[in-house]
């Protein structure tokens, strides 16, 4: 074996040896890089006559060419061996069940309104929904609120160009449901001649918005305004109205409701509800629900009634509330923050 076969054989047997690409490439310099044997041996070809260089050229590069062939099949060789641990890696065993995707669920506040008009569906209310985006005179002047009302400042409510705002509240629909009703049962007087008309018994659940955020407040928020309109409507229809509904709603007979004298500008007389537990985590406390109370003669006159002649009640509460007190929640903004961890539970 001539000097360079056993160059070549050195080679081979140093590519072989090299386990990572790196170590590869110093093995590779020894022989192919600026220093190496194999251009050492080329640039010694200056010295030789014209037909040596020939002759010992050929030979040169016939060793190089076999160096570099064992150079890239090594290089081959380790990059099939770095894919096969890959391979292995990300192997997937046809076996195993599939990975499904998780179902989504509704809102825990969406649950609640869902239940609410559940509730009062069964006892014969309708559910009206309406615009967001209300005229002064639905939202404040209909209900006998005065021109000088703290609500009407921007300080508690959000106005938009054009004199319109955001609905603090779902009663404007209220009075826009009890109109459309009376203009239908006006169509009917005239057409079958029976004055009766049919009682109010409607809810309006929706968004509201008023300038303020705490925690137990937000500035968009769920109302559920409750109207019953009548000839002999009383508040004592109002009581166990919404005495069944609370029992309903929290699944307990165990419960005491209260009402507090209060105030209101679209109801006289008026009152807060306050429920307490007989037992649970919030056993023994008085916890505010809802606001009530007879409906103003004013706000009657204002659906196109006769106040001499129709009474009835209404009530107000918050779903976001009930939420926080059926599910034991004590910071409203939870509902609000998009938490996918927080939310999954009320699936």
């Amino acid at each position: 074996m001539n000097e360079l076969d056993s160059l070549v054989a050195s080679a081979q047997a140093l590519f072989a040896q090299s386990n990572t690409p790196a170590d590869l490439e110093n093995a590779k310099a020894q022989f192919l890089g600026k220093s190496g044997r194999i251009t050492e041996l080329m640039k010694g070809l200056g010295a030789l006559s014209v037909e040596e260089k020939k002759s010992q050229g050929a030979v040169i590069n016939v060793a190089k060419q076999a160096i570099e062939s064992a150079l890239q099949a090594r290089r081959q060789a380790l990059a099939d061996a770095e894919l096969e641990v890959q391979l292995k890696a990300e192997a997937l065993d046809v076996t195993l069940p599939g990975r499904t995707r998780a179902q989504g669920g509704l809102h825990p506040v969406s649950l609640t309104l869902e239940r609410i008009e559940s509730i009062f569906g069964s006892m014969g209310f309708e559910v009206a929904q309406g615009p967001e985006i209300e005229t002064d005179w639905f939202n404040f002047t209909a209900l006998n609120t005065p021109e000088d009302h703290p609500a009407r400042s921007m300080h508690d409510t959000f106005y938009v160009e054009g004199g319109y705002l955001l609905r603090t509240h779902t009663s404007p629909m209220q009075i826009r449901h009890a109109v459309q009703h009376v203009k239908r049962h006006q169509a009917l007087v005239n057409a079958s001649g029976d004055t009766r008309m049919p009682e109010i018994r409607v809810i309006a659940p929706g968004r509201t918005y008023r300038v303020d955020s705490d925690a137990t407040h937000s500035p968009m928020f769920h109302q559920c305004e409750g109207l019953w309109i009548g000839e002999d409507v009383s508040f004592k229809d109002l009581k166990v109205v919404f005495t069944d509904f609370c029992r309903t709603f929290f699944e307990t007979d165990d419960l005491v409701l209260r009402f507090r004298p209060s105030f209101f500008p679209f109801t006289e007389p008026s009152a807060e509800i306050d429920i307490q537990f007989a037992s649970g985590p919030l056993a023994g406390r008085w916890l505010e629900v809802a606001g009530s109370g007879q409906v103003h003669p004013n706000v009657v006159r204002n659906m196109g009634l006769d106040p001499e002649r129709f009474i009835g009640f209404a009530f107000g509460m918050g779903p976001d509330r009930l939420t926080m007190l059926r599910y034991g929640v004590n910071d409203l903004r939870l509902f609000f923050d998009g938490d996918i961890r927080f939310l999954s539970q009320f699936r």
